[in-house]
């Protein structure tokens, strides 16, 4: 075979390349230019959750060139399982010239070995063998877990301390989607990069990083153009999002009511319609006949077209269920029910609270987004009063546009409610920023005028005397939610404001 590459490499004066499977069947012949060969996609040959892909690439110089940069970038973005250059005198295979990539944490990423080819000798099987069980090894990953390992990335022009909040907040999105962390990068830089974020080099050497240590999912805190991603994914196949789709994902999986899933699949797909790539006329779906003949309708114009129908549907399903739940409302109107919504920022304790309030059992998980779909539950007091106490989904900084608008709907309860217990996590050392970030979202949905209490929950886990001083600071209440000894105080104050406040005398319309 190296007699053969070797002679019509010189016949033709370009580098010729084959692929091998580990069956040692060749899979692609590649005929380049005298300086370089391009390599097909390989998609019949993905990498996984293997340190390498199972392909073995071998190809001619013509020059007798040692492997180039080329050849260690497309050896390490594409996991060969090794790479070797065969050099010729006048058509005949003279040195070869072999390339494969070292286990991660190595002080050298990879190994150049040289030799005449009529003395090379490679039992291959035991060499890749040893060499994936080594990787494996360097990896200290359990082959057994079959979630996703992430790499997070954050690239801003921001202060540090801001950039380590969000990333820290990005760390707990992710454990909540169940998502294992591998490794956290942070770069500031001067100008954002339109296309890549970061420097093209700059992302490659991530990339190759990632791949080293074995990670399938590249989240980025930054929400990611169209063309930003079109241009990270195609450097690369592992799996590229940003944080809008990461919340996506969560809000996918904690959805369990008609309204949720409604809505969550309408974000997902008004969020996909203008991230659809496709690959020209190669994915064409060809129509047969006169008037029919050409590239016809593409993949991409197929999957755009069942979208928006898609779209089109549930937007009518979201009315129908937007009037049930107007019914239900004025049903509440009708029997005088006082309506109070516990709001805040995600894993605040809002469920916990609804709990200790109600007396009742709404599934609690200490992680964001743990509930999605709203929970009602009556509160009952004496000289037979009673009022509706209402869940929300919770609040996070930067929502994305398309999931503020599909839960629009649910957000509107809030619009019927008499009072707003605004509960805060007092053990967040970015509580002050979350305070904001749900401020900025009641003044987007025209509800920063109502009646509200704020509420320091999680009280438990600093001293009396810092809650005290926050609390007074903030003009606030603290509590433990789980400590239901605590929660007292709050139901007296919410049954003033309710009753014996005339501010609140729109009470008296329901």
């Amino acid at each position: 075979m190296a007699k053969s590459l070797c002679s019509i490499s010189y016949e033709l004066n370009r580098q010729i390349g084959v692929l091998i499977n580990r069956s040692g069947n060749i899979t692609h012949i590649i005929i380049g230019s005298s300086q370089s060969i391009l390599i097909p996609e390989l998609e019949n040959f993905p990498i996984g959750k293997k340190p390498l892909r199972g392909l073995r690439y071998i190809h001619t110089h013509l020059n007798r060139e040692l492997p180039d940069r080329e050849d260690i970038s497309d050896l390490r973005l594409l996991r060969f399982d090794i790479l070797a250059v065969l050099t010729n005198e006048k058509g005949f295979p003279e040195d070869i010239h072999t390339v494969y990539l070292l286990p991660y944490g190595k002080e050298k990423q990879f190994e150049v070995l040289s030799s005449k080819f009529n003395s090379f000798r490679l039992n291959f099987k035991e060499f890749i063998s040893n060499l994936e069980a080594e990787m494996d090894r360097a990896r200290v990953i359990d082959t057994m877990d079959n979630r996703e390992r992430a790499l997070l990335i954050s690239v801003s022009n921001a202060p540090k301390y801001i950039l380590e909040e969000h990333m820290e907040e990005l760390e707990q999105l992710a454990e909540s989607t169940d998502l294992i962390v591998i490794d956290k990068i942070v770069q500031r830089v001067k100008e954002i990069n339109p296309k890549y974020l970061m420097g093209e080099g700059k992302l490659r050497e991530l990339i190759i990083k990632a791949m080293d240590m074995g990670v399938t999912l590249l989240v980025f805190d930054q929400n990611l153009t169209p063309s930003q991603i079109k241009a990270i994914t195609d450097m690369t196949e592992v799996k590229v999002i940003d944080r809008s789709q990461l919340i996506l994902d969560i809000f996918a999986k904690r959805a369990h009511s008609r309204d949720g899933k409604v809505q969550v699949e309408l974000a997902q797909l008004r969020y996909m319609l203008p991230r659809l790539t496709g690959k020209g006329t190669a994915m064409s779906r060809l129509a047969g006949g006169i008037g029919g003949r050409g590239p016809g309708e593409t993949k991409l114009e197929v999957d755009r077209r069942r979208i928006n129908e898609r779209i089109h549907h549930l937007e009518v399903e979201l009315k129908k269920l937007n009037l049930a739940r107007q019914q239900r409302k004025k049903r509440r109107k009708e029997l005088s029910i006082p309506i109070v919504s516990i709001i805040g920022y995600t894993n605040a304790g809002k469920s916990t609270l609804l709990n200790a309030l109600t007396k009742s059992s709404v599934f609690v998980e200490d992680k964001m987004f743990a509930t999605l779909d709203t929970s009602s539950r009556r509160l009952k007091f004496p000289e037979e009063r009673e009022l509706i106490i209402t869940d929300t989904v919770g609040f996070i900084r930067d929502l994305p546009d398309d999931l503020v608008s599909a839960f629009k709907a649910t957000l509107e309860e809030l619009e019927d409610a008499s009072l707003l217990i605004h509960l805060v996590d007092i053990s967040n050392p970015y509580f002050e920023n979350h305070i904001d970030a749900v401020n900025r979202i009641l003044r987007e949905l025209g509800l920063d005028t109502k009646p509200v209490i704020l509420v320091f929950n999680k009280a438990d886990k600093l001293t009396p005397l810092e809650v005290q001083q926050i609390c007074n600071r903030y003009h606030a209440i603290g509590i433990s939610a789980i400590d239901k000894k605590t929660v007292l105080p709050l139901i007296d104050i919410i049954q003033n404001k309710i009753w014996e406040e005339k501010t609140f005398s729109v009470v008296h319309e329901y």
